[in-house]
C-alpha cells in the first residue's frame, strides 16, 4: 500500500485521481484480508463441527442420535439407510462398549454365556459384513442372515418401507443374499478372533428351489455346522412364496428330522443348537401342531424363535405405507408377539428356550417378553428407528426393572406372567 501511494506521488497525475487510485487499492486490501478472515472462520467452524458429530457418533451419544443422526437417516431411501447402518457397523463407527454388562442380565444357555439377553434378529446384517461392529455396539448375540445356498436378489425395489408415524417396517426384501461360500468366509473369519458375539446363521431358502425339498436346509447345516454358534430354519417368512406352508405339521415334522439328522452327523465336538423360527399368523391348532411336532423326540429342536414378521395389519396403522405387501415389524407386532411367546411356553411346558422377538424398544418390552417365557430377546426395528445407543439404553432399563421386582437374574423371571395366566 505504501509502494502504490509513492508511485502515484512521483507521477504527474491530478490530486483527485491520484486520491481515487489509492482509494481503490485501499479497499481491494481490505476485502482480501475479510476474505481470508471469513476463509479461516469458516474452516475453523466446519472442522470443529465435524469433531464434535464424529465424537458423537463415535460415543454412542444418546441425544446426538436422537436429534441429528437419526432425522437425517430417515430422510434417506429405508433401503440405502439400512445400507449406511450396515457401513457403520462394519467399519466400528461407533465405540466398543467398555463398561461390563450387569451380572443380574448374564445368562447361559446352550451351554454357552450370554453377558445379556439381547440379541440382534436377522435381517440386518444380512451377508454377516458387521458382525465385530454390532458386537463392540453391546448385542449379547448377533444372528446373520438369512442365508441362501446359491446367490439371489431377492424381490424387486422399492422392497422396504419406513411406517413413521407407527414406529414399524413393512418389508419384502425376499432372502436377497450373497449365497453360502461368500457368508462363509465372513463368519469363519470371525469365528476366529478372540472377542465376539455369539454368532447365530439363519438358513433361507432360494427362491427357484422346490418348496417342499428340505436340501436347502440340509446344506446350510453341512455349511454352516462347524462354524456357527446356533443355527436357525427359517420357514417363517411372508416373502418367499409358499415358504410358510412348511409349518405345516406333516412338512415340518419331515423337515425337521431330516436338518436334526444332518446336523448329528456334522462330526464335530460340539453340535450347534438348532433353531425354528415360526410366524405370528398361525391359529391355535397350528400353534399346537408345531408344539407338538418339536416335542417329538426326532424333532427335538434345541430352541423356537417367536416370531418372525406379520403379514396382519392392525386397524390403526396410520402410515401412508400400511397397506404394502411384506411383513410388518416393530411396535405393532409388540403384543401379538408377546401373546404367541406365552402360547408357545405353555404349549411346550417351558421345555423348550425360546428367544422373543418383535417391538422390543424399551427395558420394560423385553422384561414382558421374558415374563411371558423368552430366554433371550432380540430386536431389529427399534435400532432401526433409535440407533445403537439402544441397545445401551435397554440394558441399563432391564437392569433396573430386574432390581426393581426383588430378581437377582433374568433367569428368575422367565415364564412367570405365562404360568400365572
Amino acid at each position: 500500500m505504501q509502494h502504490c501511494d509513492s508511485c502515484c506521488r512521483r507521477l504527474f497525475l491530478p490530486d483527485d485521481l491520484k486520491i481515487l487510485i489509492i482509494s481503490c487499492f485501499t479497499m481491494y486490501s481490505r476485502k482480501e484480508k475479510l476474505i481470508k478472515q471469513l476463509t479461516a472462520l469458516v474452516t475453523v467452524t466446519l472442522g470443529g463441527t465435524a469433531t464434535f458429530a464424529s465424537l458423537c457418533i463415535w460415543n454412542g451419544n444418546e441425544s446426538f442420535f436422537s436429534d441429528y443422526v437419526m432425522p437425517f437417516t430417515r430422510r434417506l431411501d429405508p433401503e440405502t439407510s439400512h445400507k449406511l447402518a450396515v457401513f457403520a457397523m462394519k467399519h466400528c463407527l461407533i465405540k466398543k462398549q467398555v463398561k461390563p454388562d450387569p451380572e443380574s442380565i448374564a445368562t447361559r444357555l446352550w451351554g454357552m454365556n450370554f453377558s445379556n439377553p439381547i440379541g440382534l434378529a436377522a435381517g440386518f446384517d444380512k451377508q454377516a459384513e458387521a458382525m465385530q461392529g454390532l458386537h463392540r455396539t453391546g448385542f449379547g448375540f448377533v444372528e446373520i442372515g438369512s442365508v441362501t445356498p446359491e446367490p439371489q436378489d431377492g424381490n424387486k425395489k422399492p422392497r422396504v418401507f419406513r411406517l413413521d408415524e407407527d414406529k414399524a417396517i413393512i418389508n419384502r426384501y425376499g432372502f436377497n443374499s450373497e449365497g453360502h461360500e461368500a457368508v462363509y468366509s465372513r463368519v469363519k473369519m470371525e469365528g476366529e478372533k478372540p472377542e465376539r458375539a455369539v454368532i447365530g446363521v439363519n438358513l433361507g431358502k432360494n427362491k427357484l428351489s422346490a418348496m417342499e425339498d428340505v436340501g436347502d436346509y440340509v446344506d446350510g447345516v453341512k455349511k454352516f455346522g462347524a462354524i456357527a454358534d446356533y443355527l436357525v430354519i427359517n420357514v417363517s417368512s411372508p416373502n418367499t412364496a409358499g415358504l410358510r406352508g412348511l409349518q405345516q405339521k406333516n412338512e415340518l415334522e419331515n423337515l425337521i428330522s431330516c436338518v436334526l439328522e444332518a446336523r448329528n452327523n456334522l462330526g464335530v465336538t460340539k453340535l450347534p443348537p438348532l433353531l425354528l423360527k415360526i410366524a405370528p399368523d398361525l391359529n391355535e391348532e397350528e400353534r399346537k401342531d408345531i408344539a407338538n411336532v418339536i416335542l417329538k423326540e426326532h424333532c427335538r429342536v434345541d430352541g423356537i424363535i417367536v416370531c418372525n414378521t406379520t403379514t396382519s395389519r392392525p386397524s390403526d396403522l396410520k402410515s401412508e405405507f400400511k397397506d404394502q405387501t411384506g411383513g410388518l415389524s416393530g411396535q405393532p407386532l409388540k403384543d401379538i408377539s408377546t401373546r404367541c411367546i406365552g402360547d408357545f411356553y405353555r404349549l411346550t411346558g417351558g421345555q423348550i428356550p425360546i428367544i422373543g422377538v418383535g417391538g422390543v424398544a424399551t427395558g420394560q418390552d423385553a422384561f414382558e417378553k421374558i415374563l411371558a417365557g423368552a430366554s433371550l430377546v432380540q430386536l431389529y426395528t427399534s435400532f432401526a428407528f433409535q440407533g445403537p445407543p439402544i441397545v445401551r439404553r435397554i440394558k441399563r432399563e432391564l437392569d433396573d426393572i430386574l432390581r426393581s421386582k426383588g430378581y437377582k437374574n433374568i433367569s428368575e423371571a422367565i415364564g412367570k406372567s405365562a404360568l400365572s395366566s
